[in-house]
């Protein structure tokens, strides 16, 4: 963050210090809500928590180096105190939040974000803001590759996408920061709309619409009327608003009619004005194609694996593109370009050729087709073909549609020829998920129901052979990964590192 004094903030904020004794005391060091992060000369934020009220760290916090704390009550250290907030929608990331305390303290720190941004966008900042239902992650990690090679970089860790994880990401920026990429998420309408108040985006990235979130929005139609809340925020054209739009996904394409910002459509479509010619995927599922942009054609091998991956790719290259990188540049840097992010398609083989793909991370209809996919593209690189796994676990947030979907995954599977689906879990979607792979299959054993990630382990390890490759993928909620880490703990990684 840029250095700031207590009284700075508290005008930022519209809080008072409490505890104070020099109001001109500068914050120097790193915004955090885990006490245990704290670094000498930070901001702690006193937040609820499942176990614990942040305020009750706050001591602790000071103690160990903050300069103050951002909190709802005085705590009996420095303190930018401001009162709490009764919302109607509430929070959706704090759900233990009773008394509008931490409705407060994340008001304030959007403040501060939004008071941040725009003094370090005077001087230079472009933020960059990605959205869609399936793939934002991996766009985001995307286009911080494609963006270093032009500046410094700040992108958050992870699917830091929310209310919380948005201005913390923000206020990492600092009067060296370039480039600002933050990754939007919403579970209502408004919550788009709301981030890009925090922080305003000058470029807008637009990856699909689908079912992710079902359950919250009630239809597609919904989901795309929120998704869209970004390029409604942009500046315009004359300004140096830019959406990019995927638009080989028709909803998106249509989001066109809804910015003042330049357009600039990606896709394999060939209308699109960056897009991928001559498409194809090596053993590991990793793309190969040719870029082609109004700056000229250059040809292009990915780092990460999975079809979708182009789609991602070509999004990430249209923002360095208009950031002023060149096409040679971009792929470039989409050529060392993996995941940055934990759990996200990430390929690791065994030294006895067992390959695993953990993208355990996250899971929506969209993402589980597209990794089957990659999963199978794996297995026919070679003669003969390599022996199919597909672990997998529940999708979250689908609501009424929940049990058809995973339904229509598990007959997905057996219509990509998955040798073998085990399925985790014990509820209705687990079941669906189970009885529409017998269902669809020819013998009726391609599918076997595993109630605990350890049954699930159980499994694989009792079958597993040299060579095959295990998908393992379900919503972050239910673990995963924890099948992925014990199958790579039987034998040291070799390659894919």
């Amino acid at each position: 963050m840029i250095p700031l004094s207590l009284a700075e903030i508290a005008e930022i904020t519209g809080g008072r210090l409490v505890d104070v004794p020099d109001p001109n005391v500068t914050v120097t060091g790193s915004v955090e809500f885990d006490s245990r992060k704290v670094t000498a000369g930070g901001l702690f934020l006193a937040l609820p928590g499942a176990r614990v009220d942040g305020h009750e760290h706050a001591p602790g916090a000071v103690a160990a180096g903050a300069a103050a704390v951002l909190a709802a009550r005085p705590v009996g250290v420095p303190a930018i105190v401001v009162e709490p907030l009764k919302t109607e929608s509430g929070s959706y990331v704090l759900e233990h939040d009773t008394d509008g305390s931490g409705a407060a303290v994340l008001a304030a720190l959007s403040k501060l974000a939004r008071a941040v941004v725009d003094r370090l966008a005077a001087q230079g900042l472009t933020v960059v803001g990605v959205t869609g239902s399936a793939g934002k992650t991996s766009t985001k990690d995307l286009i911080a590759s494609v963006l270093e090679p032009l500046g410094s970089v700040v992108a958050p860790p992870g699917s830091f996408n929310n209310e919380l994880g948005h201005p913390w990401t923000a206020l990492r920026a600092d009067e060296s920061t370039k480039f600002l990429v933050l990754e939007m998420s919403a579970r209502g309408p408004g919550h788009i709309a709301a981030l890009a108040r925090t922080a305003p985006p000058r470029i807008g990235v637009e990856l699909n619409v689908g079912t992710a979130h079902l359950g919250e929005f009630g239809s597609r139609e919904g989901i795309a009327q929120a998704k869209g809340e970004l390029v409604e925020a942009l500046p315009s054209a004359a300004d140096g608003g830019v959406a990019v739009l995927n638009i080989d996904d028709l909803a998106v394409a249509g989001m066109a009619s809804r910015t003042t910002a330049r357009v600039v459509g990606a896709g394999q479509s060939e209308n699109a004005e960056v897009r991928a010619v001559d498409v194809s995927l090596d053993g590991n599922a990793c793309a190969k194609f040719t870029l082609v942009t109004p700056a000229g054609s250059v040809p292009v091998q990915l780092a990460v694996s999975g079809e979708h991956q182009v789609g991602n790719a070509l999004c990430a290259a249209a923002v360095a593109l208009a950031c002023g990188a060149t096409p040679q540049q971009v792929a470039d840097a989409l050529a060392t370009a993996g995941p940055k992010s934990a759990h996200r398609m990430d390929v690791k083989t065994r030294a006895d050729g067992v390959t695993v793909i953990n993208d355990s991370y996250n899971a929506n209809p969209d993402s589980m087709k597209a990794a089957l996919k990659a999963l199978v593209t794996m297995s026919r690189a070679t003669e003969p073909r390599r022996k199919t796994w597909a672990v997998l676990g529940e999708m979250a947030e689908l609501g009424d549609e929940s049990v058809v979907e995973h339904d229509a995954i598990g007959r997905y599977a057996v219509r990509l020829d998955v040798n073998r689906l085990i399925v985790v879990g014990t509820g209705r979607p687990a079941h669906a998920m189970h009885q529409g792979a017998v269902m669809e299959g020819s013998w009726g054993n391609e599918s076997v129901l595993a109630e605990s990630i350890d049954d699930a382990i159980a499994l694989v390890r009792a079958e597993v052979a040299p060579g095959d490759v295990v998908l393992v993928k379900a919503s972050n909620s239910f673990g995963m990964w924890a099948v992925a880490e014990a199958l790579l703990a039987d034998g040291q990684p070799s390659s894919g590192e």
